[in-house]
């Protein structure tokens, strides 16, 4: 199947649909700030802010006709390294947008970025995103712990995964 996408910059007119992924209790409950307490004032802030932000890059994933459905993030740039985020409306889910939007966000991070780690997070209850996560072959790992030092290990309340530019053949 041939899914048909663009990432492009957050646009005002995705508050209302941002909005409505934020409020949907079935997306949000393993996230970790409470976006259900986010109005329209919030997210279009969040969208103004987006374009001058020099630390993370947010992009609205969009359909061929423009329209929004979903986030995708590379945030905290800092030192070649990345966090990845998404979230998608419950109407995006399960049509494929959110595999191809992370293979480009990811591809852009490496080649036009010039990052060479890229991690995420997801909480072990969250157990759609980690099947998908899985299923599109993302390695787990324990990056936590070259973030945090001293060789702790990754706290068992999340799945960690890193995708890096050079990565190793198989």
């Amino acid at each position: 199947m041939m899914v048909h996408y663009l990432l492009r910059p957050l646009a005002l007119k995705d508050a209302p649909l941002m909005l409505e992924w934020m409020h949907s209790q079935d997306i949000v409950k393993h996230l970790q700030a409470d976006f259900r307490e986010k109005t329209l004032a919030d997210c279009e802030a969040f969208i103004l802010s987006s374009h001058t932000d020099k630390n993370n890059l947010h992009l609205a994933i969009v359909t061929e006709t423009d329209e929004y459905m979903g986030t995708i993030s590379l945030k905290n740039m800092v030192a070649n390294t990345a966090e990845f985020a998404i979230c998608m409306r419950q109407s995006a889910m399960g049509t494929g947008l959110a595999s191809a939007a992370m293979d480009r966000i990811l591809t852009k991070g490496f080649d036009e970025v010039g990052l060479e780690s890229i991690y995420w997070y997801v909480s072990t209850e969250n157990k759609r995103a980690i099947r998908f996560y899985d299923k599109n072959g993302y390695k787990r790992t324990n990056f936590r712990q070259i973030i945090i030092g001293g060789g702790k290990p990754a706290s068992s309340q999340y799945v960690w995964y890193q995708e890096t530019k050079y990565r190793p053949l198989e």
